[in-house]
Formats: structure tokens, sequence, C-alpha cells
């Protein structure tokens, strides 16, 4: 086993890049707002679980349930668009009335946020490029880093403040609302072969 520290790096840095957790802040902070607090622990470990599994059988679970990979990251683009709409306009779309603390730090915190489509289809393609645990450890690398900044929202929320808070939730949700609609164009392309 022969671990090259610039491979983990570029893994690391690729996931970091794709999985972009200092971007979902005004989102979990949205969430905590609904909710009142967003399990640290448990979304990083579910999102964990999710990059793993997938890392290791994403392309056999998607031909055993008979979705291809596009067609995956299309429905993972809707959510984010989804929630990105409710960003900008101060609307609820995904009603709150029944979340706990658990359901609201799996969906949409730790899936499709974390680990989204964008996250689970750049792990098949570092799988075709990287030895399994070269990927392993930028998943754990990043994982530290998803725990701290969920762990510290109250921290981050209290730095910003009610208006800055309110700014980057309207400014990401413009974001989200572009990734979602970069996303969703790039897979139907794919799905349609244009």
């Amino acid at each position: 086993m022969h671990l090259d520290i610039k491979e983990i790096t570029t893994v690391s840095l690729v996931l970091f890049a794709i999985i972009d957790i200092l971007g979902s802040v005004p989102v979990i902070l949205d969430i905590k707002s609904k909710v009142g607090h967003v399990d640290a622990k448990y979304a990083t470990l579910v999102s964990g679980f999710i990059m793993i599994l997938f890392l290791f059988g994403g392309k056999q679970i998607l031909k055993i349930i008979g979705i291809d990979v596009a067609s995956f990251s299309l429905a993972g683009s809707i959510v984010i668009f989804l929630v990105g709409l409710e960003m900008t306009l101060n609307r609820d779309i995904f009603k709150s009335g029944n979340s706990t603390v658990k359901s609201s730090s799996v969906v949409p915190i730790a899936f499709p946020m974390i680990a989204g489509a964008g996250t689970l289809t750049t792990l098949l393609s570092l799988r075709s490029e990287y030895e399994v645990i070269t990927i392993m450890i930028g998943i754990l690398i990043n994982l530290i880093i998803i725990y701290a900044v969920i762990r510290f929202i109250p921290k981050i929320e209290q730095i910003l403040g009610d208006t800055g808070i309110n700014i980057l939730r309207k400014v990401f949700g413009v974001i989200l609302l572009s990734i979602s609609i970069k996303l969703f164009s790039k897979n139907l392309a794919l799905l349609f072969h244009f």
C-alpha cells in the first residue's frame, strides 16, 4: 500500500470544492432557524456513510435500482434548485412542521447538500483515477471539516448577525440556483445525448 501525499491533497481539495461546506453555511443556518438545532455528529456520520457506500457500490446500487448516473444527478439538481428557491424567495417549500433535528440533519444537509449528486458522481470519477485508500483519506479529511463547520454554526451565526445571515441566505440562494441549473443542463445533455 502506497500513500502519496500529493494525491491525497488533490482528492481532498476536489471533494472540498464539490461539497462546498462553507457555501452551505447559510442553508444550515436556515434549517437551524426552523428546527432549532442541527446535529453535527449525526449529519457528518450519515454523509460519511453515504459517501463510503457510494464509493464502493455506487454504480451497482444505481444499476440495481435501474437509474443511470445522469438521472440521479438530475434528481439531485432539482432538490438543490428547490432549496435555492426557498432561500432566495423566503418561502417554505420543504414544510418543517414534523421535522426533527435528526431528519433535518439528514435531508437536506447530509443528502443532497454534502453527499449529493455532485459529490457522489465525483467519487465515481475519482475511483477510476486513484486508489481507494487515497479517496477514503480524502473523505475523512472532508468529514472533519464538515463536522467543525456544522458544530460551530452558532458561533458563525453570532459573528454574522441577522442582517449578515439574511444577505448570505439570498446570495447563496442564487448561487445554489445557478449550481442546480448547471447540474441540470449538463446531465440533461448526458441523458439525451445532445
